[in-house]
């Protein structure tokens, strides 16, 4: 039985989806302005997981992420630049979706953006103003009413002297508490913005997730998920909004993945600690990010650093090499498994993914144990790993490709020859010669290996 960390009640809950068979799941995605970073990945990968683990267990998953398209960052960025704010979107979230391809992460069924919703947020908006839970205020601007909420904080655990404490009582004057937050806001000479009953301008961000999911998914569905650092105030101002304007309950399962850490310390831009997706691809396959990203629970902080990436290498490599010389195409992986089983055991306890991998170890230590007594149960064995693996969106390129990673800059038709000319000085017994030529092929960083016969290459790794 599938059991979810649910942030809402602090607990983990055994899942039961609203309509049996279905889920409906909706995730925070990016505000497009910049290149994708490290943390986005982490949250990419995390629910690109959970997604593929609900789907492999038969239900039928609508899945939606977001873009924020137009927010203040958005609007700052595209003035540095001179350019129109939509030009910027467009060319970031390219960018982002080659991104999340390198990473092998599969596309949302629904990939709703802000400015494409516009009628549905100045709906909801109507709502709470006639509902009394938002109100216009001096400055044109509309506020969201928070002491109108009884239940405000709920998520995050805040209680209202906290939120009072940390409210900056100085920058909106015409709040009526401190607390408030913008619904729609005015906009500025030269701003974009769309036309409402309060005047030219736009939405604040948090109505756009509330208006992008309740039209995508329904007024309540199964799932939303986003990162930590998302849990306030953006989705408790979505609970506020949605709630307040439909009646009715939410969101059943909140669902928040940890943040990523430098060297032990938080990522940010000021301590010089901050790795695009592009930055660390120059440096490590897709793969080794995807694993490092999937090596932590989801709900874990998670520490990057060259050494802990190096270790997803050499794990990755492991897998790799046990996969190395099997063909299984027309391989069926066994029934039954007791691997499988304590695979699904470990994913159905709230997506450990740690655990998870920990019995494709099991898997990798007994097809080297058994390939060359049992070829027939060690092929099965690897159709399951690469199945198991498969989940994880992991281990789908064949092993000669992984092991060559970093062989860009290599001529493999030079390589192939001078392995040619090394079997040929075997077969003549000229043995100086065949080991000058491994010789050369190891300053390449070139590893021969050989079995019955043939000989294979890989990269070595520094």
């Amino acid at each position: 039985m599938l059991k979810i960390y649910n942030t809402l009640t602090h607990q983990k809950e055994e899942f039961q989806p609203i309509e049996p068979g279905k889920i409906r799941m909706y995730v925070c995605g990016l505000t497009t302005y910049d290149y994708s970073h490290i943390g986005h990945a982490r949250m990419l990968v995390a629910f690109d997981v959970i997604v593929r683990y609900l789907r492999a267990g038969g239900f039928d998953v609508t899945y939606v992420r977001n873009i924020t398209d137009v927010d203040d960052k958005i609007i700052r960025r595209a003035n540095e630049n001179k350019e129109p704010f939509d030009e910027l979107t467009e060319r970031f979230i390219a960018f982002m979706h080659e991104d999340e391809k390198a990473l092998n992460i599969s596309p949302p069924d629904i990939e709703p953006r802000a400015t494409a919703h516009i009628k549905e947020i100045i709906s909801i908006i109507e709502k709470l103003i006639s509902k009394d839970f938002a109100y216009v205020a001096d400055n044109g601007d509309v506020y969201y009413a928070i002491n109108r909420f009884q239940d405000y904080g709920k998520l995050s655990r805040k209680n209202p002297e906290e939120l009072l404490a940390g409210a900056r009582i100085d920058i909106e004057e015409s709040k009526r508490d401190p607390r408030d937050f913008t619904l729609w806001k005015l906009a500025k000479a030269g701003e974009p913005g769309w036309d409402s009953p309060w005047g030219y301008g736009r939405p604040g961000w948090h109505i756009e997730c509330s208006a992008m999911s309740s039209c995508c998914l329904g007024e309540t569905f199964d799932i939303h998920g986003g990162g930590s650092d998302l849990m306030f105030p953006h989705h408790e101002n979505e609970i506020a909004q949605s709630e307040a304007a439909s009646g009715k309950p939410f969101v059943h399962t909140w669902m928040h993945n940890g943040p990523v850490r430098v060297d032990d310390e938080k990522m940010s831009k000021s301590l010089g600690n901050f790795f695009t997706i592009r930055e660390v691809l120059k440096k490590y396959p897709a793969e080794v990010i995807r694993y490092f990203l999937l090596s932590s629970h989801y709900r874990s902080a998670i520490n990057y650093s060259e050494e802990n990436l190096q270790t997803a290498y050499g794990a990755l490599e492991r897998f790799y090499n046990a996969l190395k010389g099997f063909e299984t195409q027309g391989q069926i992986a066994p029934d039954n498994s007791e691997y499988e089983k304590r695979f699904a055991d470990a994913m159905n306890d709230d997506f450990n993914t740690p655990e998870a991998i920990g019995v494709l170890f099991e898997l990798v230590r007994e097809i080297n144990r058994i390939k060359d007594s049992d070829v027939k149960q060690a092929e099965q064995l690897v159709a399951l790993l690469k199945k198991l693996g498969g989940v994880l969106g992991i281990l789908e390129m064949s092993a000669e490709e992984f092991l060559r990673e970093g062989a860009e800059d290599i001529d493999a038709e030079h390589v192939e020859s001078l392995i040619a000319q090394r079997k040929q000085a075997r077969a003549d017994k000229d043995w100086a010669k065949a080991d000058q030529i491994r010789d050369e092929l190891a300053a390449l960083n070139v590893v021969l290996e050989d079995k019955d016969g043939v000989t294979s290459w890989r990269i070595e790794r520094s």
